[in-house]
């Protein structure tokens, strides 16, 4: 099944007709926008027996930023996914005219969060390659010493960090991750600055703009994205990034939806749905091996209504080439490579069932992220100058985010192969013109993202207005179908 996986995953160089043939689509966007749920592809994935019986984990890289050429750039790298770079990008036929371009990607790799560290680690996490600046400035006339976080542990303080000892806060960008981050900048630049003579050659807000959440790690990231798209510009002048209020934050997305959260909570985690609880009654000697080692208490709901902790915990070691864990005091009792892939594969089925397997999905993903696909779509409105909306300049938004939020966004394009994004991971909407038409190209990991949705498909050069009624049908212009969504009046 593995092979089914990287071609999905590589698809791009293949014509619309025969890619929309190999998934069993019509290569047409006729008729009204099919608003239904259609379930993904069946592959090791979200197939129950191998994710229990199999072992490793389906060719997917887990212990480096960098894709060996022999696996080839689109394989699944979990610690520096696959994004839109020259060497792989296909360029549209010459009578296509770019427009406009938005994406949205999750950070880059990061120390584990505070709460998926284990009681007490057995070795240390120093961040000391790396600086995090924290400070203000009045404007406009005002200047700033660059104040930068140092962590330190006092002998005065008897009270011992949870988690990993070091220099780090958890969580953080590492200095690998933001150099992977200046990397995927630069990547983009390369193809829509000197590939395609697209993007501006001197930084202009008016014409290219960026977004984070109020998570400060997205703060980290695009600060070097923008190094790398636009280096030696802000030496000494500030760029400003858009960011909304934390309590309707729609890219995070961090409004409050109870009907969404409902939904995942009767089928996702902590549920008692047969499809959730059985791959964790079959993990149970897997939980016992893990909860050894790290001594968490077997009754604690976070680390065992899912795998999302120890995942967490482990990958962040392994993206980090640092070893994976023992139990204190016990060297010979550690996780071991095998149950570290048991518990990959596991979270691969999680994010599967969540995001995409259960037809709850759609409709959970579209109430709370669904503000976020409106603003999308006004943006590309906006682009175009249609239906009373003014003609924006802007030709470039670029969006930093979470896992959260991009497999909200593949929940809600109903992507064929679910996967959890990993560190990085891109989607990039493309809009196009040609003869006074407009057409829209979404990429996936640097390649065209495949829908099973009939409406959508191969979501190459599609038309736009076969996107708009899509995105409409689900949440209303300007989202307004979420208020009632998330109330659950819809």
């Amino acid at each position: 099944m593995y092979t089914k996986i990287e071609n999905l995953l590589l698809l791009g160089s293949l014509s619309y007709e025969a890619t929309a043939a190999a998934h069993g689509q019509q290569a047409s966007n006729n008729g009204p926008a099919d608003l239904d749920w259609h379930p993904p592809s069946k592959t090791s994935i979200n197939d129950l027996g191998s994710v229990i019986n199999g072992t490793g984990i389906y060719g997917f890289i887990f212990n480096s930023s960098t894709t060996p050429a022999t696996s080839g750039y689109g394989t699944y790298n979990w610690c520096n996914m696959p994004h839109v770079r020259r060497q792989e990008y296909v360029v549209p036929p010459k009578d296509y005219k770019l427009e406009y371009v938005e994406l949205i990607h999750r950070h880059h790799k990061r120390t584990p969060y505070a709460s998926n560290t284990f009681p007490r680690e057995t070795y240390p996490w120093y961040c000391d390659d790396e600086a995090l600046f924290y400070y203000g400035t009045p404007d406009p006339d005002g200047h700033s010493a660059q104040t930068s976080w140092q962590i330190f542990t006092s002998d005065s303080n008897p009270l011992a960090p949870e988690g990993f000892n070091g220099t780090c806060q958890f969580p953080q960008i590492t200095a690998g991750g933001l150099n992977d981050s200046r990397q995927h900048g630069k990547d983009l630049f390369d193809v829509y600055h000197d590939l395609l003579g697209f993007l501006p050659a001197e930084y202009d807000n008016r014409r290219v703009g960026y977004r984070v959440t109020n998570n400060v790690i997205t703060s980290q990231v695009v600060s070097q994205v923008v190094l790398g798209q636009y280096a030696g510009q802000f030496t000494d002048k500030p760029v400003g990034v858009a960011i909304q209020p934390d309590s309707i934050d729609s890219l995070e997305p961090g409004y409050t939806c109870e009907a969404a959260s409902d939904m995942y909570s009767s089928y996702g985690v902590g549920s008692d749905a047969a499809n959730w609880t059985l791959h964790l009654n079959e993990s149970a000697p897997l939980f016992a091996k893990l909860d050894s080692v790290s001594v968490i208490n077997a009754s604690d709901p976070d680390w065992h209504q899912w795998f999302d902790h120890y995942f967490d915990n482990l990958s962040a070691r392994l993206c980090h080439q640092k070893p994976l864990p023992c139990q204190e005091g016990n060297s010979s009792n550690c996780v071991t490579q095998d149950e570290a892939d048991a518990v990959f594969r596991r979270g691969q089925y999680e994010y599967s069932w969540i995001y995409r397997d259960s037809p709850q999905s759609l409709a959970a993903s579209t109430a709370s992220f669904g503000i976020w696909v409106a603003e999308l779509a006004s943006n590309l409105r906006s682009a175009m100058g249609v239906e009373n909306t003014p003609k924006s300049s802007t030709l470039y938004r670029h969006n930093v985010a979470h896992d959260g939020s991009v497999s909200r966004l593949l929940s809600i394009l109903q992507v064929d192969v679910m996967v959890w994004p990993g560190m990085g991971s891109e989607i990039v909407f493309e809009l196009y013109s040609r003869e006074g038409c407009y057409f829209l190209r979404v990429l996936w990991g640097g390649q065209v993202l495949h829908s099973s949705n009939p409406s959508l498909g191969r979501m190459d050069l599609i038309p736009i207005q076969t996107f708009l009624d899509y995105v409409d049908g689900l949440v209303g212009a300007k989202a307004a179908k979420i208020p009632g969504l998330c109330e659950g009046k819809e």
